[in-house]
């Protein structure tokens, strides 16, 4: 396993390389975030190449339903994320993915919808992400 998340890593850091810049960009770049990620992930795959564990223990079929909702809701959130803006598709993302940590409704949209306000202004402000739009363009005038 490790070498097929250092592996897929890689690939995942090679990708940017081939995206072509205009000459508009954001601060951070196009290719500055998956990058980072996917060094994280080739630190990850080397531990688990380093350091195997002798005896894993394998989730049950809830565990792999729940990583099935997760890529789901966020599949959802990419496709979403352009006609409604980052707050209202991130604080719905967020509050579903809270909820599958702990099933506690309240908590889990109170968790959402400052997570969504917390995220979009470390991109905005923080990174400049200055394409970032925070609700749907047709509210917004």
């Amino acid at each position: 396993m490790g070498l097929v998340v250092f592996g897929v890593a890689l690939a995942y850091i090679a990708r940017p390389f081939q995206i072509q810049s205009g000459f508009i960009t954001d601060p951070v770049g196009s290719k500055t975030f998956p990058i980072l990620i996917g060094a994280v992930a080739v630190i990850c795959g080397l531990v688990m190449i380093w350091k195997p564990d002798d005896e894993p223990d394998w989730p049950g079929l809830g565990a792999f339903l729940n990583i099935a909702v997760s890529i789901l809701v966020m599949v959802g959130f990419t496709y979403a994320l352009k006609p409604l803006g980052f707050l209202i598709p991130g604080a719905i993302c967020t509050a579903i993915l809270s909820y599958q940590i702990s099933q506690k409704p309240v908590a889990a949209i109170l968790s959402g919808i400052g997570l969504s306000i917390g995220l979009f202004l470390l991109f905005r402000f923080a990174l400049r992400l200055e394409t970032l739009q925070a609700l749907p363009k047709d509210w917004l005038g």
